[in-house]
């Protein structure tokens, strides 16, 4: 399940990221960073190593916490274009584990090739990693550090082995009973409940067999739509036999 804020929280979550790191200017923009070892594709997508400039910027949005286990040197830079459902073009940037970037890569330059709409592609540190804020603003994204609820396991979005597009129009959806026999329905982004009619037509919705999801069913990931206990439409992961190894070995 995704963190969710408070309307004021997310506000102070905003206020105190802008304060601490960053300017106001540049803090809904991608930054430029030093490059490090690169490995050029074609124009406008690379893959690159993290540099001290971005994780810097990691740090103080938030996705490379304090705890995080995960070697920076385990994660890769991606810089990829893609095209919104008006046909501009965007340069966006991901961050993933090494073990997938060049897969996710092909990927992207095969949705831009086919026009495939994707709307916004920053880093959650443009949102100081606040999950909620971040799927509102129909963010795609990979790498963001936490570990599975009360557990000293890493989420999938943790290792940078999950990637999320189109979030706000493709929500995550979840029946929850609670002790006392009382269920709750948990929609993220809770702006997305008008989106859970996957029957209806609208913009940047994954549909099974569509482009996106052929392709990452190809090199091997799970979508969370095809999941029964739950719904997470905009997710893609890696499986669990392969992730709970590289898990295991940076919990050690």
């Amino acid at each position: 399940m995704k963190k969710r804020l408070s309307a004021l929280a997310m506000i102070c979550v905003l206020a105190v990221g802008l304060s601490a790191c960053d300017s106001p200017e540049t803090s809904t923009q991608s930054h430029n960073t030093e490059i490090t070892e690169e490995k050029e594709f074609r124009d406008g997508f690379s893959i690159r190593e993290i540099s001290d400039d971005l994780l810097d910027r990691m740090k103080c949005g938030n996705t490379y916490k304090s705890e995080c286990i995960v070697p920076r040197e385990d994660l890769r830079y991606l810089l990829v274009l893609h095209k919104d459902k008006d046909g501009n073009t965007h340069q966006g940037e991901m961050v993933v584990h090494k073990l997938i970037a060049e897969d996710v890569l092909e990927i992207f330059e095969k949705l831009y090739d086919a026009d495939y709409p994707i709307e916004r592609m920053v880093l959650p540190d443009n949102y100081m990693a606040d999950d909620e804020i971040m799927m509102r603003d129909n963010n795609s994204s990979s790498f963001n550090f936490r570990f599975i609820s009360h557990t000293n396991k890493i989420s999938k979005h943790g290792l940078g082995m999950a990637v999320d597009i189109n979030t706000l129009y493709n929500p995550y959806h979840k029946i929850v009973t609670n002790d006392d026999g009382t269920q709750k329905e948990v929609i993220e982004p809770a702006t997305g409940k008008d989106y859970l009619d996957r029957s209806k037509d609208f913009d940047y919705k994954i549909e099974k067999d569509d482009l996106c999801y052929k392709l990452f069913i190809e090199k091997g990931f799970e979508w969370g739509g095809d999941w029964t206990d739950r719904k997470d439409y905009q997710h893609f992961e890696l499986p669990t036999e392969i992730t709970s190894k590289y898990s295991e070995m940076y919990e050690k």
